[in-house]
Formats: C-alpha cells, sequence, structure tokens
C-alpha cells in the first residue's frame, strides 16, 4: 500500500504530479492511500523512503478528455479528504473508458459531480458574503485606500476566486483572511496564501450603511424563509453587518405587508402628488369665456362627480379640432395617458394611430376622447393595472361626452369598445349586435361601432390576433368611407340604416 500525502490547498498540479506518476506505473487505485497534510503532516510521504514510480519509456502516455480537468479543478478544492482517492481512480477508469464522465448514473461520476457543484456553490457565496472593512486611519502611500475582510468557506476555494476580487476591487488595496488560506492585493500584484488565518476583531462606519441598504430593500410581502435561509444560509450571518436585522424583519413580516397595503389604497403613488402639487402653483391662466370648448376643458380638469378623480393623476380631455366631422369615444385613459394627461398617446394609440394610416384617416382631422375621463386602476407594486369603469362611472362622466359632442357637432361618431357604446347608447344596444354597423341616431349623427385598440394588445393567441386585426383595419376602412361621404354632403339617411 502506498501511502501519498499532499499538502491539500485546492492546488491541482501538486495531485497531478503524484496522480501521473502512479498511473504511468499501474499501480490500482485501491493500492493508493491519500492523505492532506492537516491529518497528518509532510508534504508527500511514501511507504518508507519509497519514492514516486519512475516513468517508463516504453509506458503509454495518459490521455484525459477536457472535461476531466475542469471537473478536477473544481473537486480539487473540496475539503472531503477522499477527493484525491476519487480522482484518481477515475483517472485511471478514464484509460479504459474516455466517455464515463458521461455516465451520470455512475456512482464516482456522481459524487464528483456532487462535489464540484458544492465547490461552485461555496465559490458563488463568496462572492456575495464578502464584507470588506477599512483599516488605517488614511490614504496608504501609494494613494490607495486599505480594506481587510475574513469570510470561512467550506473549502479551499480562495485562489480559485482570488482573480475575482483582483478585477472587482482593483482600485484599492485589499485582503481576504479565512481558515483555509488568503488573498491580497496591492495594485500590482495578487498575493496567494493557503495558510489558515485566525479572525480579526474589524468593524466601520460601512457596517451601518450595510444594514441601513438592507433593511430598505427587504421586501416582506414577498418573504420566503425557506428561500431566503437557502440563499443565506444561517452560518454566514454571523459575518454579516446586516444579519442581525434578519430575525426582527422575518418576525414583523406580516404586520409591515397590512401596513403597506393599507397605504396603498389610500395614498397616491408620487408622480401623482407632484404632478397636482405642480397644477396648484401653476401661474394663474386667463379665464376661458363660457360655453366654448376651453371652458369646459378647465371646469372637467377639476371634475369631483365620481371617486375616479382621487387616484388618477389628471383629468384626461379629448383633443382634436373644434369642427371635426368624426369625434372618435375610446372607454378611458390608460397610465401612460394618464400622466401625459392626452387620450391615445400609449399602447393603443400607438395600435390606433397605425390603423388610422392604414384607411388613411389623419388624426389630425379627427377629434379623439373618451367615455371616462380619469384613469381607474388597482395599484400592483410599482404597476397601474387598468380595471374596467362600471356603469355607475360611466354615467357620471356621460355629462363631460354629452357635452363635447355638442361642442364639436360632429356628423360621425365611432364607439371604440363596449363602454363607449354603453355611454352613446344608453343601453339601448349591444356592442356584438352593431359592430362594423353605421346607424343613425336621434340627434341626426351616424354612429359606427369598432372594437377597442386595447382588445387587440389583450389577444394570446396569435391567429385571432390576427383575425381580429384584420377586421379591425376594415373597420377603418369602412369609418374612411363614412367621413369622405357626409364631407361630400351625402345625407345620414342615405349612409346609415
Amino acid at each position: 500500500m502506498r501511502h501519498i500525502t499532499l499538502r491539500g490547498r485546492g492546488d491541482l498540479e501538486e495531485w497531478r504530479v503524484a496522480a501521473r506518476a502512479l498511473a504511468i506505473a499501474g499501480v490500482a487505485s485501491e493500492e493508493v492511500e491519500w492523505h492532506a497534510e492537516a491529518e497528518d503532516g509532510g508534504l508527500f510521504r511514501h511507504d518508507g523512503e519509497m519514492p514516486l514510480p519512475a516513468s517508463s519509456p516504453d509506458a503509454a502516455p495518459l490521455t484525459v478528455p477536457p472535461a476531466f480537468i475542469e471537473l478536477a479543478n473544481a473537486v480539487i478544492c473540496h475539503s472531503d479528504p477522499a477527493r484525491f482517492m476519487l480522482l484518481y481512480r477515475l483517472l485511471v477508469r478514464l484509460q479504459a473508458d474516455r466517455r464515463l464522465l458521461e455516465q451520470p448514473s455512475d456512482e464516482d461520476v456522481v459524487r464528483a459531480r456532487l462535489m464540484e457543484k458544492s465547490v461552485r456553490r461555496d465559490a458563488h457565496k463568496m462572492t456575495a458574503f464578502v464584507r470588506f472593512k477599512e483599516v488605517g486611519s488614511g490614504i496608504s502611500v501609494n494613494g490607495r485606500r486599505k480594506f481587510l475582510a475574513w469570510f470561512e468557506p467550506d473549502h479551499y476555494i480562495v485562489g480559485r476566486k482570488a482573480s475575482f476580487f483582483q478585477r472587482r476591487f482593483n482600485d484599492m488595496d485589499w485582503i481576504i483572511l479565512t481558515p483555509k488560506g488568503s488573498a491580497g492585493w496591492d495594485g500590482k500584484t495578487l498575493t496567494i496564501g493557503d495558510d489558515s488565518c485566525e479572525k480579526p476583531d474589524l468593524s466601520d462606519a460601512a457596517d451601518e450603511l450595510w444594514r441601513t441598504y438592507y433593511a430598505n430593500i427587504f421586501n416582506p410581502a414577498r418573504l420566503k424563509v425557506k428561500a431566503m435561509q437557502a440563499e443565506m444560509p444561517k452560518k454566514y450571518w454571523k459575518n454579516l453587518p446586516e444579519a442581525d436585522l434578519i430575525p426582527g424583519l422575518i418576525a414583523n413580516a406580516e404586520s409591515q405587508v397590512l401596513a403597506m397595503a393599507k397605504r396603498e389604497a389610500t395614498r397616491p403613488l408620487p408622480f401623482h402628488e407632484r404632478l397636482q402639487e405642480a397644477a396648484r402653483n401653476a401661474p394663474g391662466l386667463p379665464v376661458a369665456e363660457a360655453g366654448t370648448w376651453e371652458s369646459l376643458r378647465e371646469a372637467a380638469a377639476t371634475c369631483t362627480r365620481c371617486p375616479l378623480h382621487g387616484p388618477a393623476t389628471q383629468t384626461v380631455f379629448g383633443e382634436g379640432p373644434r369642427d371635426a366631422v368624426a369625434v372618435f369615444v375610446g372607454e378611458q385613459p390608460g397610465d401612460q395617458e394618464d400622466l401625459a394627461g392626452r387620450p391615445f398617446v400609449g399602447p393603443a394609440g400607438s395600435v390606433f394611430d397605425q390603423a388610422l394610416v392604414h384607411a388613411g384617416i389623419a388624426r389630425s382631422t379627427i377629434y379623439v376622447t373618451n367615455a371616462v375621463k380619469h384613469f381607474k386602476y388597482e395599484p400592483r407594486g410599482k404597476r397601474r393595472i387598468h380595471q374596467r369603469p362600471n356603469m355607475g362611472e360611466v354615467k357620471y362622466c356621460r355629462w363631460w361626452l354629452e357635452q363635447e359632442l355638442e361642442l364639436i357637432a360632429p356628423k360621425l361618431v365611432v364607439a371604440m369598445g363596449a363602454t363607449a357604446v354603453a355611454s352613446l347608447a344608453d343601453g339601448k344596444f349591444r356592442f356584438s349586435d352593431i359592430r362594423g354597423e353605421a346607424l343613425a341616431t336621434p340627434d341626426g349623427r351616424v354612429l359606427f361601432t369598432t372594437v377597442h385598440p386595447s382588445y387587440l394588445l389583450r389577444l394570446p393567441d396569435p391567429a385571432k390576433k390576427a383575425e381580429e386585426t384584420d377586421r379591425f383595419l376594415q373597420d377603418m376602412l369602412k369609418i374612411q368611407r363614412l367621413i369622405e361621404s357626409i364631407s361630400q354632403g351625402d345625407s345620414i339617411a342615405s349612409i346609415a340604416r
């Protein structure tokens, strides 16, 4: 039995030298016992004074696939003393079966892969949980600040990750101490040591910054304790300045979620407050003449007829020429319209604009508005999710729409979507019954109904989306022909049923 003792600090080369000599000499894996220096001392120790076998000129060369080198580089860093024997056994077996590593059920391969995974995970944790603390009272002689860090890895990974820290923290002098070695950088040289280090007594002002940062990014609504502890195992907590906050944050998570929900239900988003404040502080403008579109728009800006005005940023009134032949009526403003204060400028507006171009209708010639003038939404985190207005809200806002139509006096009104139909027809028609139809109204106008552009954006099935988009474009072509007929002086009776 041969006894081979290595220093065992994650250096593949020292194992390779011994393993190569033994394998070329034909020494079976069961005839070798491998030891790490920490177990029994000595750099290399063989039976008695027996040296490693000399290489024979006639011996077949050793060959291994590149995947073995990559695997061995990770496994050699593992702290399990059996890693040397396992790698040697794989080396010997690979000479007879070069595709051994491709057998996922092989016991040796499985064990080596698990060691590799453990080493990679430990290395990842080192990059995440090393906390540098500044040492000294000022700038060093080379004009660089000095930092020290303590980390307790499971495996011999310091040399493996030293270059990562050198690249990441190239502009400062630092030393990382661990029980399994050390690494240091002085701006010129990366130094790696494999001697065990003792934990220093360190603290600095940045500790409080870490605690402040962690407390502010902690989201109690998304807390999953098991998942959190899987990513930040408790063994690392003692060396993390923010870790002393974790028990309290977990304990208070439920009450914080309830408090967040309560605040979200009553407090507008920050930009809403800023816009409202800007509006209150804006210099006074001349009062518009009563009975004009401008005076109607100013009155709508302060509308409180329904609760929707509260959470919305602002009233989104219609826009377009005051003598437009056609008025297009949508449902309500969306998120982007609420911020911009203009109708149809978001994703649905983009679809609408493309359809107008397809039909040959210039947007500058039509008036565009909505049945409801305020954005109704449900807050979800930082997003505002569209909510369909109910009939009560539609009825409250109908007065504004009627005033717009009276002032614009269009010959054609296009209802886009069921909400617009409900507002314009007062529930006398169902959307599906009059889609694509031109109807004469009692007030001497033509009412044409089509879908709202946002409907096309919500369709998940590509085939259905293509079909409905084509149908929408055909509706827009019908609208263009209606506008032409009206402009040519054709009677309402002749162009509508």
